[in-house]
């Protein structure tokens, strides 16, 4: 979709279309102009409430307030009410008086996440309608800024949305088409395809090289070999190092110890963490922020046959930690143990994993929720911003040391699963404590996306599959790293 902002009144701007919002139930703003209508169809303009009406080729949609979250969902009903019809431009005005990157920025987002379709197994797809959505930045005062900073929201918006939709179309592909092997070329693509960007793949051998026993052993009996991805983004004169370990399970059987016959539909989710790892490499580079990032994934499935790892095994990580086997399909703490150790052999300033990691996360913060969690609270609470920022809901869950006692293990350094059912989440995050080293424990998050990952149904601006959760957040996340680094070398200026 081209996206468009122009210094034109509303009413001058050509369109087949117009995006209408109102805001807190009034309708009276000079951009409603269907009251009539709107009486008709007793629309109140509740927030996710719409109205179409093709004849006058305007869609209203309700909204609580301008709040970003909510312009997104706005946009999103918009963009699904057009969605059969062959409109090619859109048009939609503005609303405050201040601040248009973030309402812009917002706009983008929300019109290009709610229009995300996935159909690459349909044998019958929908011919796509080439649009353009044309904002009108008339509201503004600064003429010069305004168009100025929306145009770079444009552009930040339509990669963090691009991105995000990436992440989607990696999970939501199905696990004959993205094995490890697969997920790798796919990183390579993405290497190729950006300035400044190197990926290294290796593959049994190196993790036999690396010492990486936990890893291998999840992978050994799959017929599809494991995949170690590294890619590097790295700038001139990079400001701080970032490193984001995904989990990829490009499927997940829960191996010797097998899952459910239920439990196993939707398992090609469990490469989430992964295509989000790769998707935040993707828009950073393409953000052109001032750090060096890399991205770490563990390839892999975790499957069953005879030289299957089986409960009652003892692994060594990378770091020497034993790990005593209590249930294989604990596997995704396995693949990450060791993809942190090497993580935390780059010596980074952040480090971040992310993950489908436990059932547990979701019964604790719901399916909608991803659980922050680390030892370093301003750390957390800085994610838990940027998320809020970017739209993605999170919470923070608190380590506790009792709980840690519940991953002792009798015959080895831990267990891969705990001795009690309660805390789950908690104490998987404190299994991948044991992998992370000390000097980098104040500066590491663990991210449990086991709910907002895959859904079952529409929600919002995500539609059913895979929601490119921790993509937006994380992708934020940098951009205020980036902010503040400029205001503290401002400040330093003025000085």
């Amino acid at each position: 979709m081209k996206i468009t902002v122009s210094t034109e009144k509303l009413e001058n701007i050509q369109a087949d279309c117009e995006f209408v919002l109102v805001v807190g139930k009034q309708k009276e703003h000079k951009w409603v102009q269907d009251k009539e209508d709107l009486e008709t169809l007793n629309f109140i303009g509740e927030l996710e409430e719409s109205a179409f009406l093709p004849h006058q080729h305007r869609v209203y949609v309700g909204v609580d307030s301008l709040d970003r979250d909510e312009v997104r969902l706005a946009l999103s009903y918009a963009m699904k009410a057009i969605a059969k019809t062959n409109y090619k431009s859109i048009k939609i005005g503005s609303y405050v008086k201040t601040c248009p990157a973030i309402y812009t920025k917002a706009i983008v987002e929300g019109t290009l996440l709610g229009s995300y379709v996935f159909d690459k197994y349909k044998s019958k797809k929908e011919e796509k309608v080439q649009r353009e959505l044309i904002i009108s930045l008339e509201e503004y005062h600064d003429k010069e800024l305004k168009i100025e900073s929306a145009q770079k929201a444009v552009g930040e918006a339509v990669i963090i949305a691009d991105a995000t939709n990436f992440a989607k179309d990696i999970v939501n592909s199905v696990p004959d088409d993205m094995t490890p092997e697969q997920l790798a070329d796919e990183a390579q693509k993405v290497a190729n395809s950006l300035e400044n960007v190197e990926c290294f793949i290796g593959d049994e051998t190196f993790l036999e090289e690396q010492k990486m026993g936990a890893f291998a052993a999840v992978a050994r009996a799959s017929v599809h070999k494991p995949r170690f991805i590294h890619l590097t983004y790295k700038p001139q004169n990079p400001q701080a190092k970032f490193v984001f370990v995904g989990k990829g399970l490009t499927y997940d059987s829960g191996g010797l110890s097998l899952k459910p016959s239920e439990h196993m539909v939707s398992m090609k989710s469990d490469k989430s963490g992964a295509a989000a790892a790769l998707a935040i490499l993707k828009g950073s580079a393409q953000l052109e922020v001032p750090f060096e990032v890399h991205t770490i994934i563990g390839a892999c499935e975790n499957m069953i046959g005879g030289n299957a790892f089986k409960p009652d095994d003892v692994l060594v990580a990378k770091n020497g930690v034993t790990i005593e086997v209590r249930n294989t399909d604990a596997e995704g703490r396995l693949v990450l143990a060791d993809c942190l150790c090497y993580a935390s052999d780059l010596k980074p300033d952040y480090l971040v994993d992310m993950a489908t990691l436990t059932g547990a996360c979701v019964v604790a913060v719901g399916e909608y929720t991803t659980g922050i969690m680390g030892h370093n609270s301003t750390l957390k609470h800085s994610m838990l911003s940027a998320a809020s920022k970017s739209g993605e809901l999170s919470s923070t869950l608190q380590f506790n040391r009792y709980l840690k006692k519940l991953i002792k293990s009798d015959i080895a350094d831990i267990s891969n699963i705990a001795s009690s059912r309660y805390g789950g989440a908690i104490t998987a995050g404190l299994f991948l404590d044991n992998f992370v080293h000390e000097d980098v424990k104040e500066n590491w998050l663990h991210l449990d996306i086991a709910g907002p990952a895959y859904l079952e149904k529409d929600w919002g601006y995500n539609q059913s599959g895979a929601s490119g959760a921790g993509v937006r957040m994380s992708l934020y996340w940098l951009k205020e790293h980036e902010y503040k680094i400029a205001n503290y070398h401002d400040k330093d200026e003025e000085k």
